[in-house]
């Protein structure tokens, strides 16, 4: 069974993903808006979250440091941790993300990564404690690795957290159940900003339908909007 998917975002009022290229804001700071949405992170009681490369890359910050051949490991499956207290996952097709270390901060490492991924770089992850699964097909198939995630490391409630690129193809894919996304009083404006998601040329106009579940008023001017998602039919 796949995990219950929720997105949880926090973006400017036109979308924006980066709170340093805001507007500012009487109502509220950039510290308190980050504090609201670790805050809610925490309460939702997830097994863990999941981000893309980027954000990924941003957050490990290591360099490449490949081991010595010859290689034997798994093409499909490496568990190095089953017993986390969470899980920090990421989607990283071409097999460009590095670690220090199998977790961060408790949270352990799983990488969802394409077939064609080298057996240097799933020798490296094993090398440094991070677990990982390969998808079976050229496409990364979402829905199996989602299937195997709650299968092999009982992960029944996942937090999905950006960028704008993984955040689009997952909705597209119909995996996302709800979507929790917090409101600053700031606009980006800037031109071609990031949007907290996107997918393709064509959008997800006819792949996906919210409805309003709550909006609450936070402190600091914040509104946190809540919507179930479903797959249109």
């Amino acid at each position: 069974m796949k995990p219950h998917i929720i997105c949880h975002m926090i973006t400017s009022l036109d979308g924006g993903l980066h709170p340093s290229r805001w507007t500012a804001s009487p109502d509220g700071n950039r510290a308190g808006w980050s504090t609201a949405y670790e805050t809610i992170h925490k309460t939702m009681n997830a097994d863990g979250w999941l981000v893309g490369r980027v954000t990924m890359a941003e957050i490990s910050k290591a360099g490449a440091h490949p081991p010595a051949g010859p290689f034997d490991v798994s093409r499909s499956l490496h568990v190095a941790n089953r017993d986390a207290k969470s899980f920090a996952i990421a989607v990283d097709q071409h097999g460009k993300l590095h670690f220090n270390g199998g977790d961060l901060d408790g949270d352990h490492f799983i990488v969802l990564l394409g077939k064609d991924v080298s057996d240097q770089h799933l020798a490296e992850l094993v090398a440094d404690g991070v677990s990982y699964i390969v998808s079976d097909g050229q496409e990364m198939n979402l829905s199996s690795l989602l299937e195997t995630l709650g299968r092999e490391f009982n992960i029944r409630r996942l937090l999905l957290e950006g960028g704008a690129g993984v955040n689009g193809s997952f909705f597209a894919a119909g995996l996302v159940d709800e979507l929790s996304l917090l409101v600053a009083p700031a606009i980006d404006a800037r031109k071609g900003s990031d949007r907290f998601i996107e997918y393709g040329q064509d959008g997800l106009a006819g792949k996906c339908e919210l409805s309003l579940l709550s909006c609450d008023k936070l402190d600091d001017g914040l509104l946190h909007l809540k919507y179930t998602v479903k797959a249109s039919a």
